[in-house]
């Protein structure tokens, strides 16, 4: 068995306080450590993870993606999350989390609405 992967492709937004990050594999217990560890120190104003390769999200990744964006807010910075597949949002559903993380259908919804 192959151990849990999650890439985090950095792509460029129309301006420099935008940032949106593609992530692709899973989110999940065995990820959130290096996925956190990356994520927070980022300096865009605006950060948007698009979702749609997430093969995979559970609890740990949930957990790390409301760490995410509490420190965000925390510090001024907005954070929203996009195309995210159904398996992740019904993890969102199930823990009660679709009203607290701003969540889009689209990339460029989550870039239009800054929370």
């Amino acid at each position: 068995m192959q151990p849990a992967q999650l890439d985090l492709e950095k792509l460029s937004a129309s301006n420099g306080s935008n940032l949106v990050t593609r992530l692709s594999g899973k989110l999940s217990l065995e990820t959130v450590h290096n996925f956190i560890q990356t994520m927070r120190p980022e300096p865009a104003a605006h950060l948007v993870l698009d979702m749609s390769g997430v093969s995979f999200l559970d609890s740990a990744g949930v957990g790390a993606l409301v760490s995410l964006f509490v420190h965000r807010r925390n510090i001024g910075k907005s954070f929203a999350i996009a195309r995210l597949t159904q398996q992740g949002m019904a993890v969102l559903q199930v823990a009660g989390l679709t009203k607290l993380l701003p969540n889009f259908p689209t990339v460029e919804a989550a870039l239009e609405t800054k929370i």
